[in-house]
Order: structure tokens, then C-alpha cells, then sequence
């Protein structure tokens, strides 16, 4: 069959529009995460498929311009042009820019720790966060991310996937990892759990992330009314609040904010 005139050179058969070599870029700048903050070359090349002399170049180009830094010892981690890219996009999404002021009045309100996120692959990505000072937790910050099977927002999220979507999701995930005492051991441990989230339409976190912290979530919605554009939690210290108090007025008022910001969306 004669190849479109019109398609890019280099572009993947099946999609018209695809740049090989932008792709490539992109796969390596997503091998970067809260867990992988370095890697050499070859494991690059190991993680991504693309081959040295291609990785080489690729991250050479991507060193250039500031996405990628080299270390002493010849590692390469994310530079500070990704860091960049990062916050203007945080910055200009219209999501969190909606969710600000209902956020805001629900810190103040509640007086905890409120936060927004989306699923992104097996993470929750937090895209806001206006934290209590008295909530003693790991390093969690806009741009950081926690496994879904563990957190109130990715189990929230997890839930309104398909069974395939969520062992496609899943299927990387080291359930022995990286867990607080009461958190999933399996995908049929994690299933379970989620059908009771899509029954009741919020989700709890009882010490899945880590010992000592708890937090309730429930779903925002844009136009698309049966699957959640985001996700938004109060997050607590388990010696202030027991699992019962956050079923009481915690989850009203996370409603009610979750409501406020699924009519904003919806207007927009």
C-alpha cells in the first residue's frame, strides 16, 4: 500500500501525526517519578526499548536544552526546564484554578489538610494541596505522587475503571511495597475494597499510605458524568480523628465543596 503523502516522515504507521523521534524524548522524561529521580544510560536504554546510539542522542538533545542534567558519576536525572514545564501547566490548568477558592474555604473551614488529584497511570498526581501544619505526613507536594491502590483519591479513581482498565492499570504494581499496616495485599484484596467505594461514592483511607494518617475522598465531575475528572480529599492525623468522624461532618462539607467545583467545571 502507498504510504500518505501527506504523513510526517518518521511517523508511526497507524497515526498520521506521530513524531518517533518526540515520542522517545517523552518516554524518557517519563521514567522519571517520586521513586526513579536517576538513571544511567543503560538502564534507560533496558527501561524504554530505544536503542544507545538512538538514547544517546535523545537524551543528549534533551541535556542541551535543559530537561535532563548529567551527574558527576554519569547519571542523568531531570533538569530544572522539566521543572519549569511543570509548574506552568499546574498554573494554567483550569481545573485546579476552579478547585482554588472551594479548596481554600474548605481548609478553613474543616481546619485539615485538603487536597486535589488525578489519576495518572498506577499514581495520584496531587495537583493542589493547602496543608495543616499539625498533619505530620512524607514529603507530599503539588507535583507529587502516591500509588493509587493506597491513597482515598486513587482508590476513589481506581473504582470507576473497568475491571480490564484496572488490571491493565495495576499491572506493575508491587502490592508487598511501599504500604502503610492496613493497606491492599492483592488485586482480589484491592477489588473488593473498591466495590464498596463505587456503592457508597466516596472512599476511605484508614493507615493504607502510612501509619498514623487517615483521609476521605469523593469524586468531582466535569461534563462527563460517569467518570470523575479529579478526585479531592481532607486528610487528617489518625490521634485526632477516628474512621467515624470522617463518615460524619468531614464528608458533608467535602461534598458540598466537591459539588461547588463540578458546577464550575460544567460551566466552563
Amino acid at each position: 500500500m502507498k504510504a500518505d503523502e501527506n504523513t510526517p516522515a518518521g511517523a508511526k504507521s497507524g497515526s498520521r501525526y506521530r513524531i518517533e523521534a518526540l515520542a522517545k524524548g517523552l518516554d524518557v522524561l517519563r521514567l522519571f517519578d517520586e521513586s526513579v529521580t536517576s538513571l544511567k544510560l543503560r538502564e534507560i536504554c533496558d527501561r524504554t526499548g530505544i536503542p544507545m546510539p538512538t538514547a544517546f542522542r535523545v537524551v543528549a538533545t534533551l541535556e542541551e536544552d535543559g530537561y535532563l542534567e548529567r551527574l558527576p558519576d554519569g547519571s542523568i536525572r531531570p533538569g530544572v526546564a522539566v521543572l519549569l514545564l511543570g509548574s506552568a501547566a499546574l498554573r494554567g490548568s483550569s481545573l485546579v484554578q476552579l478547585s482554588e477558592q472551594p479548596l481554600r474555604h474548605l481548609a478553613e473551614e474543616s481546619g485539615e489538610t485538603v487536597n486535589l488529584g488525578v489519576l495518572v497511570r498506577d499514581q495520584v498526581l496531587y495537583l493542589a494541596r493547602l496543608r495543616n501544619s499539625d498533619l505530620v505526613t512524607a514529603n507530599i507536594q503539588v507535583g507529587s505522587t502516591l500509588p493509587a491502590a493506597y491513597t482515598s483519591m486513587g482508590k476513589l479513581l481506581l473504582a470507576y475503571l473497568s475491571d480490564s482498565e484496572l488490571a491493565a492499570t495495576l499491572a506493575g504494581h508491587d502490592f508487598g511495597a511501599d504500604a502503610g499496616p492496613n493497606a491492599a495485599k492483592s488485586l482480589d484484596d484491592l477489588r473488593e475494597r473498591l466495590a464498596v467505594i463505587r456503592e457508597q461514592g466516596y472512599s476511605l483511607q484508614d493507615q493504607e499510605v502510612a501509619a498514623g494518617l487517615r483521609s476521605v475522598s469523593v469524586p468531582v465531575f466535569g461534563r462527563d458524568a460517569a467518570k470523575p475528572a479529579a478526585a479531592i480529599n481532607i486528610a487528617v492525623a489518625s490521634s485526632r480523628h477516628d474512621v467515624a468522624s470522617l463518615r460524619g461532618p468531614l464528608l458533608e462539607r467535602l461534598r458540598a465543596t466537591a459539588d461547588d467545583i463540578s458546577r464550575l467545571l460544567r460551566a466552563t
